[in-house]
């Protein structure tokens, strides 16, 4: 039978990109409920990162990275009637979960016990050919450019949860510490709700790009915004922001940490950093009813998306720029 080929995670924490390599492997067959996808496009995400770098330990032995997969159904494994061959769609960072234990019968499906992930538990986007279960698949609509659409699958769902986590309340100030794939989209998210924004990052190139879309200032990661904020989300994966964002809420604020991984916190001050009812939340996966929710809003809205286009052939360029920080929005890998 004809192979395909796929990147794989072969020396975690090897330096940029020699933590990667290219491998031919057998066309996966679905199975019951499996959709056999053909992917047009992948978004690189900085979880992609902490997965090369060894900051996560893969799950599974060679694993292939990639969890903002758009595509089209080759062959469906039967047992499901939502899509066919030829439909477009879209996989996710969440790629199944129990459905029976308490959090998924309560809505909460991202904290599941045995939850799994696209590009972490299951070969993910960094290839031809992609298997997914059919329930955590989501319908995508035909007009978009795919390198448009695949970056909303995570940093665009990753973001709206944040902002749901931050409780942002209407008409309110949030502060965005960071600002790459998912921070560029979320502030777009907020700004189009009616929020004044306000964007912490060390990049001049990133900050030009925040004013551009609309961000009401934007300054150095460490700097004070120029009035207290409602609301904060820190993407950006530096624990020595959590105290400088939570110095900057006002009275009853919330600072979501947006990120899988985060390096380790400073000791926080209670009376500086955390009294006045001040909060600090993570934000975990999401859930599809997040992803569903988001697609749709995105789909009215219709968000810039900045991209940094790539070949499937260059993904491991893809993920050295992304590690010097040499991309602005989102690198995206294309197939075609």
């Amino acid at each position: 039978m004809p192979g395909t080929t796929a990147w794989v995670v072969e020396h975690p924490g090897a330096p940029r990109s020699s933590a990667l390599r290219r491998v031919e492997r057998q066309v996966p067959e679905p199975g019951p409920g499996e959709l056999l996808v053909e992917v047009a496009a992948c978004g690189v995400c900085r979880t992609d990162l902490h997965l090369a770098q060894g900051d996560l330990a893969p799950r599974i032995p060679q694993c292939t990275p990639g969890h903002e997969v758009v595509g089209r159904v080759l062959r469906t494994g039967g047992e499901q009637s939502e899509f066919a061959a030829g439909d477009r769609v879209g996989a996710a960072w969440l790629a199944s979960s129990c459905g029976t234990c308490g959090y998924c019968r309560t809505g909460r499906e991202n904290l599941c016990p045995a939850s799994r992930y696209t590009g972490w538990d299951l070969h993910g986007g960094y290839a031809r050919l992609l298997l997914a279960d059919a329930r955590f698949t989501y319908h995508l609509p035909q007009g978009p450019p795919a390198e448009e659409l695949a970056p909303l699958l995570c940093a665009g769902i990753i973001g709206y949860r944040a902002l749901q986590r931050a409780e942002l309340p209407p008409g309110g100030r949030l502060g965005v510490y960071g600002f790459g794939a998912s921070a560029h989209l979320t502030a777009q998210l907020a700004l189009t709700r009616g929020a004044t924004v306000h964007v912490l990052t060390r990049s001049e190139e990133a900050r030009r790009l925040a004013l551009d879309l609309g961000a009401a200032s934007a300054r150095g990661a460490y700097d004070a915004p120029p009035e207290p904020l409602d609301a904060a989300i820190l993407f950006a994966p530096v624990g020595d922001l959590v105290p400088v964002a939570l110095r900057a809420l006002d009275r009853g604020g919330t600072l979501a940490v947006a990120g899988i991984h985060l390096t380790d916190i400073p000791a926080l001050n209670y009376q500086e950093h955390l009294f006045q009812e001040r909060s600090l939340r993570s934000v975990t996966a999401n859930t599809r009813a997040d992803g569903r929710a988001y697609l749709a809003e995105a789909a009215r809205t219709r968000p810039s998306v900045h991209v940094r286009r790539y070949a499937m052939e260059h993904a491991d360029v893809a993920l050295a720029d992304l590690a010097a920080d040499r991309i602005t929005g989102v690198a995206v890998l294309l197939t075609g």
